[in-house]
């Protein structure tokens, strides 16, 4: 099991309302997750092919579509923000928000709470344009905010490298075993790099708007708090325990 309180409340116990923007950006994407057709808890979408023509629908409305996008239709230029609060199933949803559970609120509690709320969308907006840039002819819809998440997660690189980050790995049998933050999201990173070569602009995980996402987070916490600005990891997330 994951021991993420440890690392995610009391990294911010010197801010007394607490990582108020992480817990919105949950809320919010947990209960537009559960009023839409996705979930299947909402009865006004019906049952069987009304419900699949629903989520179509609300996929092509809310997500981002890269050819859209790169033509500058005015009407897609908002979808990179609206597609960050949408979400395929509900293991993506659960594995999206527990990510930002965990290393948002250190990440929030380092920014502030303004700061974070823009760097999420910002970043969350270019990393979903960059995978549209990458695959401007597709008609295929994106959707999440694993971009978002990912950036979250590169500047949490550079902002926390020594807390320690317990993983569990399915070649060593799901032993949880902890290493430095670098160690572990370094190894995520190269696979989603590895994995966005190979992927292409069809259905499946956008791993490119992850490596995006991710690069573009890590350069603005290397730009924002490079001189001296940057903190040692507070004690608590050397306590406690989070996973990528």
């Amino acid at each position: 099991m994951i021991d993420w309180r440890g690392t995610a409340l009391g990294a911010c116990r010197g801010v007394r309302t607490g990582p108020a923007v992480t817990y919105g950006l949950i809320a919010a994407c947990c209960l537009l997750f559960i009023v839409s057709p996705v979930s299947g808890l909402n009865p006004v979408y019906g049952t069987g092919d009304e419900v699949l023509a629903a989520q179509s629908a609300y996929f092509r409305r809310w997500g981002v579509v890269p050819a859209e996008l790169v033509r500058g239709d005015p009407g897609a230029l908002l979808t990179p923000f609206t597609a960050l609060f949408v979400h395929g199933g509900w293991l993506h949803l659960l594995g999206n928000m527990l990510f930002l559970w965990v290393f948002g609120a250190m990440a929030e509690e380092r920014m502030g709470h303004v700061e974070f709320a823009l760097f999420y969308l910002g970043t969350g907006y270019v990393a979903l344009l960059g995978y549209a840039m990458a695959h401007a002819d597709s008609e295929q819809t994106l959707v999440g905010a694993s971009g978002a998440i990912s950036a979250v997660l590169g500047a949490f690189l550079f902002l926390f490298p020594r807390s320690r980050v317990t993983s569990l790995f399915p070649f060593l049998f799901f032993l949880p075993l902890r290493f430095p933050a670098w160690v572990v999201l370094v190894f995520w990173f190269t696979l989603q790099w590895l994995a966005a070569r190979a992927a292409g602009a069809g259905p499946g995980v956008a791993y490119l708007a992850h490596v995006v996402g991710f690069s573009v987070g890590f350069l603005y916490a290397w730009v924002r708090f490079r001189g001296g600005d940057r903190v040692k990891t507070p004690a608590a997330a050397t306590e406690g325990d989070s996973q990528p």
